[in-house]
């Protein structure tokens, strides 16, 4: 199976900010949003892809790249390299892009020519044409250089669509390019269990939300999706039915005693519902660092669910990571 490698796109798509507590629950209703409108791509000969419906095709130059990158939280991009001067990776090329019109908006592909942006050929680490790569939530998973047959490339196209399900990247967009470029996507249905959870932020059960979560997450123990909704889930639950008044009381009681786990991990919560991150980590990173036992450990658990509250991938996370080890070890 196709597995991820190093991502050498870090710097041009950077898929996941701050998480806004307020939209977990709009996630139930709204669907991702579409692709922005791009004009016709021209097949590999110059000609204009054919197909009245759009294409799922798109020519990638260095203006447009992030945004087909970005595509990727949705779908799985294959961007797919070739060049004028090699007829064998035009040929490949004309293979991927047969392939991916038939998954009818399960994946795009982004067609690189390298001579004409050789840079990209660069960022993507690839020596020579034919070759392709996908993109599943922004990391990049190497295909193929060479030459590839058309069963191989079929087997490839099943294992990537399995690994971004796993990913939980399972959703459909329309067209590209061509008439029906920028159509609104269609959104794959989720997981029932994660449905149930999120009908029932929706509603306002939190403790029903919290146990779908749970349920989903002792089934599949790698659902990274779960994971974090049982995370954002436990600090609404937790914030639920705090008042102004309740929270300017919360204050005073931690300034007044930095020694009190409760109300210090309390604070941290209404830190991070609030968009203060740094702030949090910093509060609990520094209690650690004073405290040991029982608390200390207390301290440690809820710091780790925040980081699946605000994505293991943010910045903010990795350097209170980096402060949480300094004082652990």
């Amino acid at each position: 199976m196709p597995q991820a490698a190093q991502n050498p796109f870090d710097s041009l798509a950077g898929l996941r900010g701050a998480v806004d507590l307020s939209g977990l629950k709009a996630r139930a209703a709204a669907p991702p949003p579409a692709p922005a409108p791009r004009p016709a791509a021209p097949g590999a000969d110059g000609a204009d892809t054919p197909g009245a419906s759009g294409s799922y095709r798109a020519n990638v130059t260095e203006a447009n790249f992030q945004d087909i990158v970005e595509l990727s939280v949705q779908v799985p991009v294959i961007l797919a390299l070739w060049a004028q001067y090699s007829p064998e990776s035009q040929n490949t090329l004309s293979l991927v892009e047969d392939l991916v019109e038939r998954q009818d908006g399960a994946m795009v592909l982004g067609a690189v020519d390298v001579e004409a942006f050789p840079q990209i050929m660069q960022a993507m680490q690839i020596s020579g044409v034919p070759a392709a790569v996908a993109v599943v939530k922004g990391q990049p998973v190497p295909l193929f250089q060479g030459p590839v047959e058309e069963a191989h490339l079929e087997a490839l196209f099943t294992e990537l669509l399995q690994l971004a399900q796993a990913n939980g990247v399972h959703g459909r967009i329309g067209p590209v390019s061509g008439d029906g470029a920028g159509a609104e996507p269609v959104e794959a249905p989720l997981p029932p269990l994660h449905q149930e959870a999120l009908d029932a932020i929706e509603s306002g059960d939190y403790a029903a939300a919290e146990r779908a979560y749970q349920q989903a997450l002792d089934e599949q123990p790698a659902d990274a999706d779960a994971k974090a909704g049982l995370a954002q889930v436990r600090l609404l639950l937790r914030l639920e039915g705090l008042s102004a008044t309740d929270a300017e009381t919360l204050r005073q009681r931690a300034a007044a005693d930095p020694d009190d786990v409760e109300a210090q991990l309390s604070l941290a919560d209404l830190d991070v519902s609030g968009g203060h991150v740094e702030d949090a980590f910093s509060r609990i990173v520094t209690f650690i660092g004073r405290h040991f036992g029982p608390e200390r450990e207390s301290a440690r658990v809820r710091l780790l669910e925040l980081f699946e509250v605000v994505g293991v991938k943010d910045p903010r996370v990795a350097a209170a990571r980096q402060a949480l080890a300094r004082v652990l070890f």
